[in-house]
């Protein structure tokens, strides 16, 4: 099998830019809405997109990589990083690696991007490992770095990355390319799909590189907006990872790339409407507090806020009694009065009978 790095034209990618431009324009033209929607929200609310956002693309980011990690404490350690309030205690070294990475994304989006800033993402993303040789650092085992699935007898190889004692080299023609390229020749979106493909075609680290790729690709994007994307890539690519692998794959052995870079583009795209659905709900949910919030009692107040900390989706089947039950900690009783009177006010809508009723916010 022959590898995109191992062709005589590498990394030279072609692509046919006919194809790839009306993204690039719908691409602008939505930064542009989204950055003035960003207007119509308060200091406050913006606060809480960012931290939405970036805890949301850093509970995705590791998904993609079949971690599992606690939003509440993502969440937490975030806002912490960003001095806000927080009622969170200790985070795991996992999660508060993962925050960590996400918010120097954030605040130094505009740095030229070196080996030094790959090597501190790294230390921050294996906070705590201690199963691997190198961390803070390009990989330097003898084995060869493969993506593979199937049994131990008989496995598949979906991509073999160059030799550890190529990385280096590789990676000073890879950060010397980001560097030196800029948008207008490409396009942002070009550019951050390409640097995701090649950044992943060298697979520097012995893990991490997927969520470093990721990162790449948004730091592209906010040097060409000279602000933080604040988009969500990693949450589109989660809800179809294998769509993600195959169209990684089918790329990862020739230099014409513009299959990868279509894909990449309806992504970032998608990224984009997520995010301006994450503002019109936080927008929603200004009203909503302005129209029912000295209508709740403590214990429908507390519980609207818990359901607001999930997100757009809200809790996942709805909110049950029983749920009500253990966030108030009251009884049976007093739950289906507040729940009956929170219907009656507009605040939520039922679905379903008995033990099968649901409730989700009015909005």
């Amino acid at each position: 099998m022959t590898w995109n790095w191992q062709l005589k034209n590498w990394p030279n990618f072609e692509y046919i830019s006919e194809v790839l431009l009306p993204y690039e324009k719908v691409f602008l033209e939505k930064s542009g809405m989204l950055y003035g929607s960003m207007k119509h929200i308060s200091t406050e609310g913006q606060d809480e997109l960012k931290v939405m956002l970036l805890s949301d693309e850093a509970f995705q980011t590791s998904k993609i990589e079949g971690e599992l990690l606690d939003r509440d404490s993502l969440q937490s350690s975030i806002r912490k990083h960003f001095g806000l309030k927080s009622d969170k205690g200790r985070v795991s070294p996992a999660e508060y690696g993962i925050s960590e990475m996400m918010i120097d994304l954030y605040t130094n989006y505009s740095s030229p991007l070196t080996h030094e800033q790959l090597f501190l993402w790294h230390e921050m993303l294996m906070n705590a490992r201690r199963d691997l040789q190198n961390i803070g650092s390009y990989r330097t085992h003898p084995d060869p770095m493969q993506i593979i699935s199937g049994s131990m007898g008989r496995p598949i190889v979906h991509f073999e990355a160059p030799p550890s004692r190529a990385v280096k080299k590789e990676m000073d023609k890879f950060i010397s390319w980001f560097n030196s390229t800029t948008c207008e020749r490409s396009g942002p979106v070009i550019k951050a799909g390409i640097a995701h493909l090649y950044f992943e075609s060298i697979h520097p680290f012995e893990d991490g590189n997927g969520r470093i790729g990721r990162a790449i690709s948004e730091k592209v994007l906010s040097q060409y907006l000279e602000r933080p994307t604040l988009i969500a890539l990693s949450h589109i690519i989660e809800n179809n990872k294998k769509l993600y692998y195959k169209s990684l794959h089918l790329n990862s052995k020739e230099i014409e790339i513009t299959g990868w870079l279509e894909y990449f583009c309806r992504t970032i795209l998608q990224a984009q409407d997520y995010t301006q659905r994450m503002i019109d709900f936080l927008i929603g949910k200004t009203k909503y507090f302005q129209r029912f919030d000295k209508k709740f009692n403590d214990r429908q107040r507390k519980v609207v806020n818990r359901i607001f900390r999930e997100g757009i989706e809200g809790f996942k089947g709805g909110l049950s009694a029983d749920n009500y039950i253990k966030i108030t900690g009251t009884t049976a009783s007093t739950a289906t009065r507040d729940l009956r009177k929170m219907v009656d006010l507009g605040a939520l809508r039922k679905t379903g009978e008995r033990k099968g009723t649901r409730y989700y916010l009015n909005l």
